[in-house]
């Protein structure tokens, strides 16, 4: 039921609700502390991670902000758009003639800049010359979300791999065989790590004689992941006072992307 409002661009559609609503159903519709609508708070999250609005801010004819934080914690705590992301990342692979599961990763990082909010536990990127915090992310081949976590953009890439690599295998059920990386990546270390998790390395080089822009080979994928994030402006900077929150607030931004995909096959079919 859409709500008695002028809708936002940013609300769930009926076809996203319907496939959306059992992972977010945390106590019965009826309950007596349920005060909002459970749609009207999903709602609310998607706003503030689409216009990059303070909580404080929240529209007037959504839920009050103190809800929609409250509601979104308790989604973020007990891990529902992970199992989301998982189911609908299975969905859209089959949908497109894949394996459920893929054998396949792109890992990279992305270096986003601090705020006041993050100050505190920012780092300094040398490469990038930003301060703020990094953001290691494996994608399969369809730029569909395996894994990310947050560490202050000091941190080497290179020493990022086995933790990503040991995420990729818990969320894909050790099907992964292979992840193409970057030459930030390169020498034994990384190599080794991804090996002791079941996963080799591929490093995918720059020609040598490169002028301009140049598309690399699978490791594009990525970055057009990335470019998706963008689109959210709450994820354009680090503006959380926790890395666990800004790991979390891009989980749901992907469920929300793979979600308007899977949204249009549904209809479709």
């Amino acid at each position: 039921m859409a709500p008695a409002r002028k809708p936002y661009p940013s609300d769930v559609s009926d076809e996203e609700w319907s496939l959306v609503v059992p992972y977010l159903v945390l106590m019965r519709e009826d309950a007596q502390q349920r005060h909002h609508a459970l749609r009207e708070l999903f709602n609310g999250l998607r706003y503030v991670i689409r216009y990059g609005i303070a909580w404080r801010a929240m529209p007037n004819d959504l839920p009050p902000w103190s809800a929609v934080y409250q509601q979104s914690r308790r989604w973020m705590e007990a891990g529902c758009f992970d199992a989301l992301v998982s189911d609908l990342r299975a969905m859209l692979r089959i949908a497109s003639g894949r394996r459920a599961e893929p054998t396949a990763a792109i890992i990279d990082s992305r270096t986003l800049r601090s705020t006041p909010e993050s100050g505190s536990r920012a780092g300094y990127d040398g490469a990038k010359r930003k301060k703020g915090s990094k953001l290691h992310m494996a994608v399969d081949t369809l730029g569909h979300l395996l894994a990310l976590h947050v560490t202050p953009a000091s941190r080497d890439d290179r020493a990022e791999v086995g933790r990503l690599a040991a995420a990729i295998q818990d969320a894909t059920d050790e099907s992964v065989e292979l992840a193409y990386v970057d030459q930030g990546y390169t020498g034994e270390k990384p190599a080794g790590a991804a090996r002791a998790q079941g996963i080799t390395l591929e490093v995918v080089r720059l020609p040598e004689a490169k002028r301009g822009f140049v598309l690399l080979p699978r490791r594009w994928v990525v970055e057009r992941s990335f470019a998706w994030a963008t689109r959210c402006r709450r994820l354009v900077k680090d503006y959380e006072r926790y890395a666990s929150t800004l790991a979390s607030l891009h989980v749901i931004a992907f469920a929300c992307f793979m979600l308007r995909n899977a949204a249009i096959l549904a209809h479709g079919a």
